[in-house]
């Protein structure tokens, strides 16, 4: 980039984790860095914003993030990119927000539940140019060295080459090498048995209780141009979101 742009990065897995912090170090070398996260897990809050909370902002004086700027919030992605937009850069623009890397994949359906996509669909309705990336992987430790060195070239691609009004980009990677790269639509699938019941005691009055689990099922295996397909051929799939949601094929 010619010149240093302002730079936004968010999550949803909380700061510290090495999602983030791995996009941080590397949007530095694009352009001045503010991080502001969740101060701990937000995964599946989608777009949620704190409605009934205050919410609170902490400055991260010692780092070892290259210069950034960080804070962390109480509250969640979206409230993230809300605080960024009227609070930290109420007199001067945000250039790009970068959210992730989520430890989890955000392909298909999963983007609609995804906190990470959810902060670029807020920066998008506020004009704000966006970018999110996952990894298919949700375990804390997972490998990232493998998709360290797309991260400043991707992002920087498509910055530069302009990001439409009201779209973000969703980014999802495969775990261990990249073979390559591909635009591709969302996947049509859905989860089934999520509910899974609490063995043992449940506390008093309470009739059942379950976790969240279940299987992501595929309902176009033979696709080609999904997110899900590049990920399984090792492929960056890269897949264009917008806000209208309107199916104008009904009207």
């Amino acid at each position: 980039m010619s010149e240093r742009i302002n730079i936004v990065v968010v999550n949803d897995d909380g700061w510290g984790t090495a999602g983030i912090r791995l996009l941080a170090k590397e949007m530095t070398k694009l352009g001045n860095v503010t991080v502001i996260a969740p101060d701990s897990a937000r995964s599946g809050y989608g777009a949620a914003i704190s409605a009934a909370k205050p919410i609170y902002l902490r400055r991260i004086e010692e780092h070892d993030l290259n210069g950034a700027e960080v804070y962390t919030t109480n509250g969640t992605p979206a409230d993230c990119v809300k605080i960024a937009r009227e609070i930290l850069f109420a007199d001067k623009e945000i250039d790009l927000l970068v959210s992730g890397i989520n430890h989890g994949s955000n392909a298909a359906i999963n983007a609609m539940y995804s906190g990470t996509i959810g902060a670029c669909l807020v920066a998008a309705e506020k004009g704000i140019p966006a970018i999110g990336w996952s990894i298919n992987d949700h375990h804390m430790d997972v490998d990232l060295h493998w998709l360290q060195p797309f991260l400043c070239e991707v992002t920087q691609h498509l910055y530069e080459e302009g990001i439409a009004p009201r779209t973000c980009f969703n980014i999802n990677a495969p775990v261990g090498e990249i073979e390559g790269m591909r635009w591709t639509r969302q996947c049509v699938g859905h989860w089934a048995n999520e509910l899974v019941p609490i063995e043992g005691e449940t506390p008093d009055g309470v009739l059942n209780g379950w976790t969240l689990g279940g299987q992501f099922v595929n309902d176009e295996p033979s696709a080609t141009d999904t997110d899900i397909w590049a990920m399984e051929h090792q492929l960056l799939s890269i897949t264009p979101l917008h806000l209208d949601w309107t199916d104008y094929g009904s009207l």
